[in-house]
C-alpha cells in the first residue's frame, strides 16, 4: 500500500520500503550543486567532463567530514559511547551531520584530488563550486524541517502570526512554536547564492568567489546560531558553531585580501 505524508520525517511508504524526506532533500541538494557548477565551470575555462569525478570525491569527503566533526567535536561529551560502538561513528541517522565539518572535509580531500590527481587549479574549481555549495545548503536545510531539528528558541507572537499554518505546525515542539531557524538559514543561503552567482559572472580575480562564500555564509550562520536550541555550548556560554563561523570568516577575509592584492600586483607587474 502506497501512502504519502507531508509534515512527517517519512515521505513515502511502499510496502517494506521507507523513503525519508531528509534523504530526498539531500539528493536534491547535491543535484542543485552539481547543476550550478556544471553551468559555471565553463566560464572559468574548466572542463565539465571532470565534474562527475570531482563531485564524487567532494560529496563523499564532505559527508565523512561532516559526520566526524559531529561526533568528535559537537558530540564530544558522548565520545565514550562512540569508542565503545565505533560503527556508530558513521551512522548519520543517529546524530546527523555538521556542515562546518563537511566544508573542511570537502576542501581537504577535494583539493588534494583536484590539484594532485586531476592537475587542476584549486581556486578555479573552488570558485565554480562555491555558489552551488551554498545553494545546496539552502536546499538541504529543509531536511531539518521534516525531522523537526535545528530549530530555534520559542518564537515571539509577531513571528508566529507571520507563519503560515503548515510552518506553525512543523515548528510546534512540545506545545511551543519555535523559531524556524532552518528557514532563516535557507533564505540567507539562497540570497548568498544569488550574490555569488552575480559576482562569478562578472569574472572577479581567481579565489574571490570562494572567499566570499566563506565570509557570507558564516556571517549568517553566526547570527542565526545565537537562537538555535540544539547548539553545542562550551563552558562560559560560547557556542562551538559560532566559534567555527568566526574562524572561517577570518580565513575567508584573509583569502579575499590575498587574492585581491595578488591581482593588483599582477596588474602593476604587467
Amino acid at each position: 500500500m502506497l501512502t504519502l505524508a507531508f509534515i512527517d520525517p517519512v515521505a513515502l511508504r511502499l510496502g517494506p520500503i521507507t523513503v525519508h524526506w531528509y534523504g530526498i532533500i539531500f539528493v536534491l541538494a547535491i543535484l542543485s550543486a552539481a547543476y550550478s557548477t556544471h553551468r559555471l565551470a565553463p566560464m572559468r575555462g574548466l572542463d565539465q567532463n571532470l565534474l562527475p569525478d570531482i563531485s564524487v570525491v567532494v560529496v563523499i569527503s564532505g559527508i565523512v567530514g561532516a559526520r566526524l566533526y559531529e561526533v568528535f567535536v559537537l558530540q564530544w561529551d558522548n565520545i565514550g559511547y562512540y569508542l565503545s560502538h565505533p560503527l556508530d561513528i558513521l551512522a548519520t541517522w543517529k546524530g546527523g551531520l555538521a556542515i562546518h565539518g563537511g566544508v573542511i572535509g570537502a576542501l581537504l580531500a577535494g583539493g588534494i584530488y583536484v590539484v594532485y590527481v586531476k592537475k587542476q587549479s584549486f581556486w578555479r574549481w573552488a570558485d565554480a563550486i562555491g555558489p552551488g555549495l551554498i545553494l545546496a545548503q539552502g536546499v538541504g536545510r529543509w531536511g531539518n524541517f521534516f525531522n523537526q531539528e535545528a530549530y530555534g528558541s520559542e518564537a515571539p507572537a509577531w513571528v508566529v502570526n507571520a507563519m503560515p499554518g503548515w510552518l506553525r505546525e512543523g515548528m510546534t515542539i512540545e506545545g511551543k512554536i519555535m523559531h524556524p531557524t532552518f528557514l532563516y538559514e535557507s533564505v540567507w543561503n539562497i540570497l548568498v547564492f544569488g550574490i555569488l552567482y552575480a559576482v562569478y559572472r562578472r569574472k572577479p580575480p581567481i579565489g574571490v568567489v570562494f572567499s566570499l562564500y566563506l565570509i557570507l555564509y558564516n556571517v549568517g550562520r553566526w547570527a542565526i546560531e545565537s537562537i538555535r536550541e540544539d547548539s553545542t555550548i562550551l563552558e562560559g556560554g560560547m557556542r562551538v558553531a559560532q566559534i567555527m563561523a568566526v574562524v572561517q570568516i577570518v580565513v575567508g577575509l584573509g583569502f579575499l585580501v590575498y587574492h585581491l592584492r595578488r591581482k593588483v600586483h599582477e596588474s602593476t607587474s604587467a
